[in-house]
């Protein structure tokens, strides 16, 4: 057993030298975040990486509580390429569960386990600045229809000053994807957009997407045709032929954006297996699907 967990140091060793002082973006979501013991696990890897040197940062989602609470209260969810219609009652019920009960969670876990995290939205320090989503275009019944998303905004502006204060800190940040436009409006974002626009704005080492599946799959109901590694240059055909569906849609074009502006590599790894971020980041073989840039390579 010793000489097991001595492999797993020595193995881990290259990598922790190699991501030591870089900033590593974290996108925490599904429905691992209904799981206290697994969103535990989670904090706990991501404080641990905060002690060897890495700066993480979390952006969170919270999709099936929004959706819970909006069942709860009578109200049915609608989605349309992987987004949320937001009228402005959902708007209210995503603000009040992503920045008053998600986030002061994430943050007092993280305190549970050593570290020291703040609770942001995008509002502070205008962080996130964006503008309102046009309507998007999708065939109902073979039939070409334009659909309203409602109060859900597109990324215009980055603001990262108080992102590198904080990280300067050695504080963790914990950012609800609640933004505003330049009246001051909130919009709804996307988490895993978010994410990307934070990991490129901050030229991040890596941009971390936890969803509910083992990473891009070539078959939804397999879990064991986990495609392991992703051009960018691929991922719109693959959009097109139907492979990337759903809520994949934003996670991946989210990756080839941060790819394409300087992160170095996207992972899309599994939240509901346990430590999932060391087995991805420290091992020679990963757990997940990695989107890269070809010519990088």
């Amino acid at each position: 057993m010793t000489h097991n967990r001595e492999n797993v140091l020595i193995e881990a060793l290259p990598y922790i030298r190699d991501f030591y002082d870089s900033i590593m973006v974290i996108k925490v979501g599904g429905h691992a975040m209904v799981n206290p013991e697994v969103m535990s696990d989670i904090i706990q890897d991501l404080v641990l990486l905060r002690y060897v040197g890495i700066h993480p940062i979390i952006v969170h989602g919270g999709g099936p509580e929004i959706s819970e609470k909006m069942k709860r209260m009578g109200k049915e969810s609608h989605f349309v390429g992987g987004l949320r219609v937001t009228d402005d009652e959902t708007l209210e019920i995503a603000r009040m569960v992503l920045v008053g009960n998600i986030n002061t969670e994430i943050v007092a876990l993280i305190g549970k386990h050593g570290g020291k995290g703040v609770g942001l939205s995008g509002k502070d320090g205008k962080m996130l600045i964006a503008k309102k989503k046009p309507s998007q275009k999708v065939i109902i019944e073979n039939v070409e229809h334009e659909v309203d998303l409602g109060w859900v905004g597109d990324t215009e502006i980055i603001n990262t000053e108080l992102l590198n204060i904080l990280i300067r800190e050695s504080y963790i940040p914990v950012i609800s994807p609640i933004a505003m436009d330049i009246n001051g409006k909130a919009l709804n974002i996307n988490a895993d957009t978010v994410a990307g626009d934070i990991a490129a704005a901050l030229k991040a080492k890596k941009l971390i997407l936890m969803t509910d599946v083992p990473g891009l799959l070539r078959d939804i109901k397999d879990k064991s045709s986990r495609i392991s590694r992703v051009a960018i240059e691929d991922i719109e055909n693959m959009v097109d032929s139907g492979l990337i569906s759903g809520g994949m849609i934003p996670k991946m074009r989210s990756a080839a954006t941060s790819v394409t502006s300087g992160v170095e590599k996207v992972h899309i790894i599994d939240g509901s297996v346990s430590h999932s971020i060391l087995l991805e980041l420290f091992t020679d073989t990963g757990v997940g699907t990695m989107v890269f840039k070809r010519e990088d390579e």
